[in-house]
């Protein structure tokens, strides 16, 4: 029984011995855990992409504006009160209807007063052809000195002159007088009204605003044709052919779309937005596209850079030096290539020079990466990267 108590302690020490024994082991495995989780911490992980060919045809979307075939802002040759309006928006007109009709009573009093001083110099110059006549014969019989009828002579030639000028202010009245009519110039449709009844319109100048700038008295359009215009960037000038074609989506007709056909280009870059206005041509049966509206223009050309490679734009990398992307090379350490890049857009961008189809091209390459720092090559999740381009493990 003595040695009973002797034996419970060597058991609780060999226990204890072991336990801390443990403790020891686990924190050297914890420690070689932790160094190695360190060191794979420090190399980051990378997906990576393979360069593909551009493809044959290239598809391009772009905004537009429908505008009618021909539209005029009519505005008043005379001065004057609105006496009726005939033409409200939407109506369809031919080419000379009466859109409107405008009082203009100083004109006529002044048309009235250039007709009756063509009456008075007319009786002058009748006058004047009388006593020229006279004198003329009296000069046969040397009655008057040949100065006398030529002075007579001279006074007849002013009359003339006279009759001349004041016809010629009494042609120029009627036509004024015609512009009180306010007449369609061609077939279309009056899409806009900016008068009413009483207003007070301005020669040459139309109705005066709150701002006391000038307003049309009506637009009309004709809309049997359409003129759409597209600004084409730069880059994608070459697809402008004589046989470009697109299709045109307007808002007031989902799912539908509307052929439009190449006319003419500016031939010129805005130096603002580098785009060139191009010009389409639609057919518009039974009216229904509207002057005005927004579109959107798919097209769909050869592609005349198929040969080059492309590259997600994620993966390019700016430097002070130029354009660069980041290479893995076969011992997973980077290098950062130089690149010549030809067209931009926002998901993928062609490579005119410096990259080949073989090339294992970082597709977001962080920011700390510096040349020869190793890399781990990892499949990114699923959805990740859905653009289409080569993966590589």
């Amino acid at each position: 029984m003595a040695t009973s108590p002797r034996l419970f302690a060597i058991a609780g020490g060999c226990i204890l011995a072991f336990y801390v024994g443990y403790i020891f082991v686990e924190r050297g495995r914890a420690a070689v855990v932790l160094k190695q989780t360190t060191e794979e911490s420090a190399i980051p992980d990378v997906a990576v992409v393979t360069p593909i060919k551009s493809p044959d045809k290239v598809s391009l979307t772009l905004p537009g504006t429908i505008d009618a075939w021909y539209q005029a802002p009519i505005y008043p040759q005379v001065s004057g009160y609105v006496k009726m309006w005939y033409k409200d928006y939407g109506a369809h007109v031919k080419a000379g209807d009466v859109l409107a009709e405008i009082n203009a009573p100083a004109l006529d009093a002044q048309y009235a007063q250039a007709k009756a001083t063509l009456a008075s110099v007319t009786a002058k110059y009748n006058l004047a052809v009388v006593t020229l006549q006279r004198w003329q014969n009296m000069g046969k019989s040397h009655a008057v000195s040949g100065q006398s009828v030529s002075v007579a002579q001279a006074n007849e030639q002013s009359a003339k002159a006279e009759v001349d000028a004041a016809q010629r202010n009494v042609d120029h009245f009627v036509a004024l007088e015609k512009f009180k009519i306010i007449v369609a110039p061609f077939d279309g449709v009056v899409t806009a009204r900016e008068i009413s009844v009483g207003d007070y319109v301005r020669n040459g100048g139309g109705n005066l605003t709150s701002a006391g700038s000038a307003s049309e008295l009506f637009t009309v359009a004709d809309v049997h044709r359409l003129r759409l215009f597209v600004s084409v960037p730069e880059v994608f000038s070459y697809i402008l052919q004589p046989d470009l074609s697109a299709k045109v989506s307007v808002p007031p007709y989902l799912g539908r779309t509307f052929d439009a056909h190449f006319l003419t280009t500016a031939r010129g870059y805005d130096p603002n937005t580098r785009t060139a206005v191009t010009e389409f041509t639609m057919d518009n049966p039974n009216e229904v596209l509207w002057p005005g509206t927004f579109a959107s223009v798919a097209f769909t050309a050869h592609n005349e850079h198929s040969h080059l490679y492309e590259l997600p734009t994620s993966a390019l990398v700016f430097q002070e030096k130029g354009m660069q992307v980041v290479l893995v090379k076969p011992d997973n350490t980077v290098h950062f290539q130089d690149i010549v890049v030809g067209r931009m857009a926002d998901t993928s961008t062609e490579i005119q020079f410096g990259i080949d189809s073989s090339d294992r091209v970082i597709a977001n390459p962080p920011a700390d990466l510096l040349e020869g720092d190793k890399v781990n090559v990892v499949v990114p999740d699923r959805g990740y990267n859905q653009s289409g381009f080569g993966k590589s493990e």
